[in-house]
């Protein structure tokens, strides 16, 4: 199709949905435009993509913004597994040189300079690290050399001119940046550059970027088989969560972005040439800011792996584990033995130790990781593999958040090869995410904003910093109705208008979807969200038409699942844990 006659007319379907805008009206219009693909006399997609994470997303946008006729749709919601529950951090991976993995770190650098310097500025941006050292002379060499590298590393890339270089400190200069650390835990450090994202909202601002540039999206839309010719897969067809209806959609290319469960979609399909994809649970702590003092975040060896203490906002995350995962893989558990793990290995860099009462949210996630034949997670490969097992399906799995961009990129050019068209090639290093155009200009105007809109200024930059030049959107809804100027309860840093444009642009579907992934409310309030989810269950109702008793079922589904989180991070291992967390199911809408 690729955009010939054909395909104009079938893509341009509702086209004045492609705004960019991921509310109830798009979703309802991607869904009509997917059935019409095996209406008769319909036209079929030139690629259907399965799983919106942030591969998935990426290969969206690439697709689209390449002229292909595309859709994506999610069985959850946009970034509900791996995508939102990472370390947050956009990085070449330091410690890959010490494997000599020079190259996956090189291109990893690369896409870091994109994502500060063009892609996504208001989300991506720079973030100092110190590395504590023990020793005085050999160590300091050996790693002074390892971070010079990565230094050289990013600048010939091309794009590290935005981060700046390392500097060696003396342990007098590192107590300055850090001074909650012991004065005996180290000898000296070095200061060092990378980068942190708000990993789920980068997500939808992919998505959002695909459907203004044609693609259709549809969340809580599972594949629950593949459409077959012959061998050829043509299609899949795809069951609506939310009402249950089931219905074909077909596509020259079915993509298979899965992530963790790449296995499970395969073996729909077939059980030759498989990808073999790995699950290691990754948990992450989030505790207040004022726990310690720091200016700067921290990276620290493990016998296992490394340990990131980063700033993120007002609070810090502390992270992560490495450990072998073969349980539920929509819900991993946190257990009571990864929680100590990680404040055991902090506390020994800090004057004070940190406790459990400090801890004010815990998240964990699974990473896909390619099966080898090492028994250790820690030593599987993060890089990725594209493959085309059958005719019409292709298979992405593996790889590092950071790289998203060249994994989608790559499975797009798999699947073209295949489709006997003249595609033009990518082009995504040069398409900013909504929100990154004009974000600079928006920084610089954000005291004008404030007025205007009558909030604080801390306010509209925390909005920047969360929407880029979309938060004029936001401000907008505040003028429309003062009273969504108010914060959110329990969560002073949310405001109520940001439920709402989650809603209205976001394709928020649950109270959920906002409390864990629009916002971060669920591990940055002491409470996890519990007293915000009835007023935002009150913003979302008339947005979504449900019914009094709809609002109560999210409300009361939303406490349950804070109350199973937290008992099952009060059990000793993942077995124990993984069957508390499962006592609560996933919110399944009831038509009143």
């Amino acid at each position: 199709m690729a955009r010939n006659a054909a395909g104009a007319q079938a893509g341009g379907r509702a086209g004045d949905q492609h705004t960019g805008q991921l509310g109830p009206a798009f979703r309802a219009a991607s869904l009509e435009a997917m059935r019409g693909t095996a209406a008769a006399g319909g036209q079929e997609l030139d690629l259907l993509i399965v799983g919106g994470g942030v591969v998935g997303a990426g290969a969206a946008l690439d697709a689209a913004t390449r002229g292909l006729d595309v859709a994506i749709v999610e069985a959850r919601d946009w970034a509900a597994g791996t995508s939102s529950r990472s370390s947050k951090l956009i990085h070449g991976g330091l410690r890959y040189l010490e494997m000599l993995d020079f190259a996956l770190v090189r291109e990893a650098l690369q896409e870091r300079g994109l994502l500060i310097e063009r892609i996504a500025p208001h989300l991506v941006r720079p973030v100092p690290f110190l590395y504590p050292l023990t020793g005085r002379f050999a160590e300091r060499a050996y790693v002074g050399a390892g971070v010079a590298l990565y230094d050289a590393l990013s600048l010939a890339s091309g794009h590290g001119r935005g981060v700046p270089f390392h500097k060696h400190l003396s342990r007098r200069a590192t107590l300055r940046s850090a001074p909650s650390l012991k004065d005996e835990a180290f000898v000296g450090s070095i200061r060092y550059y990378d980068a942190q994202v708000d990993d789920a909202r980068l997500v939808v601002d992919a998505v959002r970027t695909a459907a203004k540039y044609g693609a259709w999206a549809a969340n809580r839309v599972k594949a629950v088989s593949f459409l077959r010719e012959g061998e050829r897969v043509v299609g899949a067809r795809v069951q609506d969560q939310e009402t249950g209806e089931e219905f074909d959609v077909r596509a020259r290319q079915v993509l298979n972005a899965t992530g963790v469960w790449t296995d499970e979609t395969q073996a729909m399909v077939t059980d030759r040439g498989q990808l073999k994809v790995r699950a290691s649970k990754g948990i992450h702590l989030v505790v207040p800011r004022d726990r310690f003092q720091s200016t700067v975040g921290l990276i620290l060896r493990t016998e296992k792996s490394v340990l990131f203490v980063i700033p993120w906002g007002r609070h810090w995350i502390i992270g992560t584990t490495d450990t072998e995962w073969a349980l539920d893989k929509a819900h991993p558990a946190a257990s009571s033995r990864d929680i100590d793990y990680l404040l055991e290995h902090v506390n020994r860099v800090l004057k004070r130790p940190l406790t459990r009462e400090d801890v004010e949210g815990v998240y964990a996630g699974l990473r896909p990781l390619l099966a080898g034949e090492s028994d250790s997670t820690a030593k599987l490969s993060r890089e990725h593999v594209v493959a085309h097992p059958v005719p019409g399906l292709v298979v992405v799995a593996g790889g590092k958040y950071t790289t998203y961009r060249v994994m989608a990129r790559d499975a797009v050019d798999e699947a073209v090869r295949a489709m006997d068209l003249q595609v033009p090639p990518s082009c995504t290093a040069d398409i900013p995410l909504l929100g990154a155009e004009g974000y600079k200009a928006a920084w610089n105007s954000r005291h004008r904003m404030a007025r205007a809109a009558g909030v604080h200024v801390a306010r509209v930059e925390h909005l920047l910093g969360r929407y880029g030049s979309l938060a004029r959107d936001v401000l907008a809804l505040i003028s429309a109705d003062p009273e969504l100027a108010r914060p959110l309860p329990g969560a002073d840093d949310y405001l109520a208008a940001e439920a709402v444009y989650a809603t209205t642009h976001e394709g928020a579907r649950h109270i959920h979807d906002v409390l864990t992934r629009r916002t971060r409310i669920s591990i940055e309030s002491w409470d996890r969200g519990v007293s915000a989810a009835p007023e935002v269950a009150r913003l979302m109702a008339p947005l979504l038409g449900w019914s009094a008793a709809q609002v109560e079922r999210e409300v009361r589904h939303y406490l349950a699942r804070v109350e199973a989180e937290r008992a099952s991070q009060e059990q000793p291992d993942d077995v124990s844990a993984d069957r508390t967390r499962m006592n609560v199911e996933d919110i399944v809408p009831v038509r009143d």
